[in-house]
């Protein structure tokens, strides 16, 4: 990240985007808890494979519409108060876990979960936004959104060891508290931009010259954009069906992935906490890769291209993990997992930075995002339930779900290439393309 100093000015907004990184970080840590635990839950509570599809499906049921009415309340209270609230929401019910003596109560917390976590990423993407300009909004999308992959890397290990050491119970405590904390730790450290302590007004003036989703009162009052306003575009609605192809393989890793490691391919828990982490870490890395990849290629192409070219090849290589259910040793699947995962970070760096880049202003930056990341999960709901529909005690019953799944990112990587447009500020009604809301004509001041 970003260390030194151009100009005198600082660089107060990558600890912002730092900061975005633990919170999702530790959100992945949260939900994927449950997904290392499941084989010790089913025991000790008596669940069947088909149910625990259905618990880990149960967090998307609220997550996924989450997203909408998240991208709402951060669009109007501001990123400081949703994402605090929210973070210490869901610490707490996933700290709530321990009392958990069935089906039914592992069903409630899982939905109170996954309607906390939902504020996040609209949050999230609505930070990227104000705190960055527009050559360093991908970079930025990366930093932020590697938090969902160090965090899946992290929970593996972390909730391997504390189960063989307390029991399963004791992760959701742990986990939960660590939510709680960082919760807490927002309302401290988080201002908008203007307000920041340590920005200075170098730095302001860099961030805003630079194309940064801020309030500007000289713009005019906020123009009101209704969901179906901007689902009047069809670049919305290929990021929405581009994300669910992404995150409809993303989503095996932090769900089924253990279990496959386990019962596919035979490791025991201290070899999933250890292998486990291979894949994540590796697309740790790799979005930071992405992501300076696709703020180089912006300078050059524009942002259009420098988004889509990277999305879709990353997305087609990713389709790779088809090959992970075939091959005949750990290692090869293990390394073909890393891959996939690795392509869809990439893929992730630039599709996160998607939202400030179209919404048609300032206002509306967490609503684009809340929709894009609805429909991506929707995913989360099918893809536990579609596995859980094939698996058996036989090894080979994970063939069938990753070679589809590779055929759905490959129609996610057709969405972003055939159905978006180009990526600049989509119109609302009585605007002329690339003109933000509430700014007049003369105001403009296209992306990128």
């Amino acid at each position: 990240m970003h260390s030194g100093r151009k100009d005198g000015r600082t660089n107060a907004r990558w600890l912002i985007g730092t900061l975005l990184m633990v919170g999702t970080a530790i959100s992945y840590v949260d939900r994927t808890n449950i997904s290392v635990a499941l084989p010790y839950i089913e025991d000790d509570l008596h669940i069947s494979t088909q149910m625990s599809g259905v618990l880990l499906a149960a967090f998307f049921w609220t997550y996924a519409p989450g997203q909408i009415s998240g991208g709402w309340l951060a669009d109007r209270i501001g990123p400081r108060l949703a994402a605090g609230a929210a973070v210490v929401w869901w610490g707490f019910f996933t700290a709530a876990n321990v009392v958990a003596r069935g089906v039914w109560s592992l069903l409630c917390f899982r939905l109170l979960l996954g309607a906390g976590e939902s504020v996040g990423p609209p949050t999230f993407a609505k930070v990227v936004g104000r705190w960055f300009p527009v050559n360093e909004r991908a970079k930025a999308a990366a930093v932020y959104d590697s938090g969902s992959r160090l965090g899946t890397a992290l929970a593996i290990p972390l909730v391997a060891l504390l189960i063989g050491a307390f029991g399963w119970r004791a992760s959701f405590v742990v986990t939960g508290a660590v939510g709680v904390l960082f919760g807490i730790g927002w309302f401290v450290l988080y201002r908008d931009p203007d307000s920041h302590w340590l920005a200075n007004r170098a730095e302001l003036d860099y961030i805003r010259s630079g194309g940064s989703r801020q309030d500007d009162a000289s713009a005019g009052p906020p123009v009101k954009a209704r969901w179906r306003d901007l689902l009047r575009h069809r670049t919305v609605w290929g990021m929405m069906i581009g994300f669910f192809g992404l995150n409809f393989a993303f989503y095996f890793f932090i769900t089924w992935f253990p279990s496959y490691l386990a019962e596919a391919r035979g490791l025991d828990l201290i070899k999933v906490g250890v292998y486990g982490m291979i894949p994540p870490l590796c697309a740790f890395f790799a979005e930071f890769f992405g992501g300076w990849l696709s703020d180089r290629l912006a300078r050059r192409w524009g942002v259009t291209r420098a988004r889509k070219v990277p999305i879709v090849i990353s997305m087609v290589l990713a389709s790779s993990i088809a090959l992970a259910a075939v091959v005949p040793s750990a290692a090869l699947a293990i390394a073909l997992m890393a891959f996939a995962m690795s392509c869809l970070a990439v893929a992730g760096a630039c599709i996160w930075s998607l939202p400030a880049d179209v919404a048609p202003g300032e206002h509306q930056v967490a609503s684009v995002a809340g929709l894009q990341n609805f429909a991506s999960n929707l995913a989360g709901i099918l893809c536990p339930i579609y596995f859980g529909l094939f698996l058996t005690s036989d090894a080979h019953s994970y063939v069938i779900p990753l070679v589809s799944t590779g055929a759905v990112v490959i129609l996610g990587a057709a969405a972003y290439l055939f159905v978006c447009g180009p990526f600049e500020k989509l119109a609302l009604a009585g605007q002329g393309p690339g003109e933000a809301a509430g700014a007049t004509k003369t105001r403009t001041t296209p992306v990128g």
